[in-house]
């Protein structure tokens, strides 16, 4: 089976569009393509019960964690016109990623 590909990268900044943390923005921190999901900076916050362990200096007590959110909740931030969809266009050999609203590459140079 081919693994299905995204428009969203790692290090993009995003929107979240729907759940229940829409409107925050945040950096993506890991993609998982085969399960469609992002993992979104101060996105989607969990509680966790953290056991202690003196060999890797871990502080037992309850710890904050972003957990998954799906990537069709999330829109990739333009930095001149804001939550975009993204297009493709070829310069050259390679394909880019282009905002739909002002067609400008949403390449990191």
């Amino acid at each position: 089976m081919m693994q299905k590909t995204y428009d969203i990268r790692r290090n993009d900044q995003v929107k979240v569009i729907a759940g229940r943390d829409k409107g925050k923005e945040g950096r993506v921190l890991r993609v998982f393509p085969d399960k469609g999901r992002v993992l979104v900076e101060h996105v989607m916050i969990a509680k966790k019960n953290v056991r202690p362990n003196p060999q890797k200096n871990i502080k037992g007590g309850i710890a904050e964690q972003e957990s998954a959110i799906d990537i069709s909740n999330v829109k990739l931030i333009c930095p001149s016109c804001g939550p975009v969809r993204v297009g493709h266009e070829k310069q050259g050999d390679k394909s880019v990623r282009v905002c739909k609203r002002c067609k400008t590459t949403l390449e990191k140079s």
